[in-house]
């Protein structure tokens, strides 16, 4: 047969399949105009059979029909609803789990914190909020912000003006969220979004507050980009003042969604008690299986001096190993005065993909003079960093 020949035949039976409708679904008159106003909102023709033209409400088993090859795209949408239906009250009803809170900006970072924080609660079975701050320009005035969260003011006059583009962002920002989920590009993860006025470390922190989430995922830069931003940073200034687990997905991640299955993980910790319940809240947000923890001992001033470090860090594996299961660990040092250039040197050397830092509460004096361990390799490392408060 002629090549042409067949090239005509394969044309006329796509042609033929683009036109042919076929029955998604049978349902009442109600329940079909539910389907079929859910699947136009997503751009799918619909038509209906057997449909009583004088009385439509008792009609029974209507006939749901669909073009063939929007068939893949449309059962992905019938079997989330939840996602796609225009009635948001419908996602919090689904699952009333505490839900994975992702603060954006509308940026590539917040797409990719959006992609990780996916794939934790496809996992833990919760859903996701989408949050996002906005600045009253007659409080800040011109403000520019740094990392995470970042709006230039300059050129918007009123608070309704900044809201209402707030809202535009969001719903574009929403839009592509559920594109990708119907492509199948992420996990079909209920999510609902929220506007709020204020500073963005403290209406995250306040929002957190009220709403006790699973945890927090957030963009944050590049070690390249943070060295000029260290004061100021959005991300720092959550994982210092928030009292939930903070997980930085830095944007030289290549690909977030495949890089939330850890596999090697370095855990620094003080070798007390309060590692044992950081290292129980990482083995519930990531069971693993076969994951290797290397726990990076970094005594407390108490303890660096004592004759009992050595004991203590097999103490703590040996207790790990029998109550974290799908978990293997051993140990190394640092030590307290070069912390960070042993932190760098760890990094190169250890082939890890996870850094965890237990984070304890410190005040604001503390915070400006002294940063805490998670700040500083917040700033040094590319790697994600799940901190832990305790």
């Amino acid at each position: 047969m002629p090549d042409g020949a067949v090239k005509a035949m394969s044309f006329k039976s796509h042609h033929l399949m683009a036109d042919r409708f076929i029955t998604v679904a049978i349902h009442t008159y109600e329940k079909a105009i539910a389907l079929r106003s859910l699947l136009e909102s997503e751009n799918i023709q619909v038509e209906f059979r057997n449909v009583n033209i004088e009385q439509p409400v008792v009609s029974s088993g209507i006939r749901v029909r669909i073009r063939e090859n929007d068939l893949p795209l449309a059962l992905r949408i019938i079997e989330n609803k939840e996602i796609f239906s225009v009635d948001p009250s419908q996602v919090s009803q689904a699952n009333p789990a505490k839900p994975v809170v992702v603060p954006v900006d509308f940026s590539e970072k917040s797409v990719d914190a959006v992609m990780a924080a996916m794939q934790i609660a496809s996992v833990h079975k919760t859903t996701l909020v989408l949050l996002h701050t906005y600045i009253d320009p007659y409080v800040a005035g011109n403000l520019q912000l740094t990392d995470s969260l970042s709006y230039e003011i300059s050129d918007v006059n009123t608070r309704e003006q900044i809201k209402s583009t707030a809202e535009t962002q969001m719903r574009h920002f929403s839009t592509r969220i559920k594109d990708m989920i119907k492509r199948g590009d992420l996990p079909a993860v209920n999510f609902k979004t929220c506007i709020v006025e204020g500073v963005p470390e403290d209406a995250i922190t306040e929002y957190v507050r009220l709403n006790n989430p699973f945890m927090i995922v957030m963009g944050t830069r590049g070690p390249e980009k943070k060295e000029s931003e260290m004061i100021g940073s959005v991300t720092a200034e959550v994982l210092d003042k928030c009292r939930f687990a903070v997980l930085a997905i830095p944007d030289c991640l290549q690909d977030a969604t495949c890089r939330m299955n850890f596999e090697k993980i370095l855990f620094f910790g003080n070798l007390d008690q309060q590692d044992i319940l950081a290292i129980d809240t990482l083995h519930r947000i990531f069971p693993g299986n076969g994951t290797k923890v290397t726990i990076a001992a970094l005594p407390s001033k108490k303890r660096q001096y004592g004759r009992n470090t050595a004991e203590a860090a097999k103490a703590l594996c040996d207790y790990c190993r029998q109550n974290f299961g799908g978990y293997t660990f051993d140990t190394t040092n640092i030590t307290r005065e070069n912390a960070v250039d042993e932190i760098k040197a760890l990094e190169s050397d250890i082939p890890f993909d996870l850094i965890v830092v237990p984070n304890k509460k410190k005040n604001i004096f503390s915070r400006l003079f002294s940063p805490t361990l998670a700040h500083r390799i917040l700033f040094l490392s590319k790697k994600p960093m799940l901190v832990i408060p305790v």
